[in-house]
């Protein structure tokens, strides 16, 4: 069959239809109930469905991964945090060394293995989560009991290790000071050569563990060339001293002397008054060191032949300061030395009580030393008897071979002792502290070489006398010996 195509007029009249059926919806009557009632909403469209996947999913994944991690992290931070700041498990206080160029994992090993902290791994993430990591550093540090993680970084990253201290005395030698550094257990590296005589500052010393001989060898210097120079500045304008070199050399001279504070500017104040008069010093430990350097001592007393020992250092024989220092003085002989008591005082000698007594004219001088060797002698005497008394005791016990020594440190049967007993003999020794534990070269609490017994000499000619009751005549002609090297170990 055949379909007939729809023509204009049949489109026409389809249009009018539709017109003619919305004219009569308009105009049909409703009522009113009706006509207040709201129209029915259309359903909603159907939802169109995409496939799942894509770039938008991907990202919504990520960032809900994300949002986990970060508050597992969270949590994980707060719980490090807490257990950081607990207290830890030492029991005591604990003092660690942490060696140089260890790691963070090392120190946390080193830290558990003292009982510092009992979680290695904990310390290490508290060291990155506190900013630590690498700022802690090496050192010997003293951790109180329960101590916790945090106090531990913040002591190790601050630095607060231990001081140790070392004294250096005043007068001793450069190659004394040398040994006695060589000798603690505390410092590193080894020193090999003696520095040079007088140029190191007696003090106490505060130092880390680790710490080499040699930094503090470095900062006596400094200081010796430090204060040195503020001496120097402030000295009296009538010294007859040229250089800031001979004014140590004179207060090494001092600082043997005497140990007293209150008699090294009037010790001073003699020495420069003989220079001033061109007197020659005269001064016993000059004898010792011309002797053996700076070594030692002789371990036994002055002899008299090496009273005129022709030294570059012997007083007695040279005029004027000797070559250098005999010795390192400290502060105090040095402003001594550059402020000296003014007085006319030319000689001196011990007056058995530490200290000594000051004599203007040598006449003075000769009575002094008379009631020093009084009173030298009335010790020997009391010493003797304190030996006899104990070897009459041991001898009605008969233990004469395990017979003991006298309780002094100076024994009866040194050479020194035997113009006492035998009154006779003339003793060669005039120094009986040499090489015993009054040795004033090993103890500089002692009166340092301070005037011992000594043979009656003559004053030398030329000079009112000596400034020592170590007396002797001059030697001529006298053969000036380069200074000797410094020594090495």
């Amino acid at each position: 069959m055949f379909s007939r195509r729809p023509s204009k007029d049949d489109a026409a009249s389809d249009q009018q239809h539709d017109l003619t059926g919305q004219e009569a919806r308009r105009v049909a009557p409703r009522s009113p109930g009706e006509a207040i009632k709201p129209a029915i909403a259309p359903p909603p469209p159907p939802r169109i469905r995409r496939p799942r996947g894509g770039l938008l999913s991907t990202l919504s994944g990520l960032f809900s991964f994300f949002a986990l991690i970060c508050m597992i992290a969270v949590i994980g931070l707060v719980l490090v945090a807490r257990q950081a700041a607990a207290p830890g498990p030492l029991d005591q206080d604990q003092v660690v060394v942490i060696p140089r160029n260890t790691g963070t994992a090392g120190i946390a090993d080193i830290l558990a293995r003292e009982g510092v902290i009992d979680q290695p791994l904990l310390f290490q993430i508290a060291t990155v989560i506190s900013g630590q990591r690498g700022n802690l550093k090496a050192g010997e540090f003293a951790f109180r009991a329960n101590t916790s993680m945090n106090e531990a970084m913040e002591i190790m990253a601050q630095g607060r290790s231990l001081l140790h201290s070392v004294t250096i005395p005043e007068g001793l030698t450069s190659y004394q000071i040398v040994n006695l550094l060589n000798e603690n257990e505390i410092l590193d590296d080894k020193i090999t050569e003696v520095p040079e005589e007088g140029s190191l500052m007696p003090d106490t010393y505060r130092f880390e563990r680790g710490t080499s001989r040699r930094q503090i060898i470095q900062a006596m210097q400094r200081a010796q060339t430090r204060e040195l120079a503020r001496i120097w500045e402030r000295r009296a304008d009538d010294l007859p001293l040229e250089t800031a070199e001979e004014l140590v050399i004179l207060a090494s001279i001092v600082e043997k002397e005497t140990g007293r504070a209150d008699e090294r500017p009037r010790v001073a104040g003699v020495f420069i008054n003989r220079l001033n008069q061109g007197m020659r010093l005269q001064s016993d430990p000059t004898i010792v060191y011309g002797l053996v350097g700076g070594e030692g001592t002789l371990g036994r007393g002055i002899r008299r032949s090496e009273i005129q020992a022709e030294t570059p250092y012997n007083t007695y024989v040279i005029s004027g300061l000797p070559p250098g220092p005999i010795a390192n003085p400290g502060r105090a002989a040095m402003e001594a030395v550059a402020n000296p008591s003014r007085t006319d005082e030319l000689f001196f000698v011990a007056d058995g009580t530490g200290g000594h007594t000051f004599s203007r004219t040598y006449d003075q001088h000769r009575r002094a030393v008379t009631r020093w060797r009084e009173i030298e002698n009335e010790r020997r005497e009391q010493q003797i008897d304190r030996v006899d008394e104990t070897e009459e005791a041991l001898d009605q016990q008969g233990n004469l071979e395990s017979r003991p020594r006298p309780a002094s440190p100076v024994s009866v049967d040194d050479p020194a002792f035997a113009n006492v007993r035998d009154p006779g003999r003339v003793g060669l020794s005039v120094d009986v502290s040499e090489g015993t534990p009054l040795d004033p070269l090993a103890f500089t609490g002692f009166d340092l070489n301070a005037p011992q017994t000594v043979p009656e000499l003559p004053p030398p000619p030329g000079e009112e006398g000596a400034i020592s009751d170590s007396t002797s005549p001059d030697t001529t002609p006298v053969t000036i010996l380069p200074p000797p090297r410094p020594a090495t170990l």
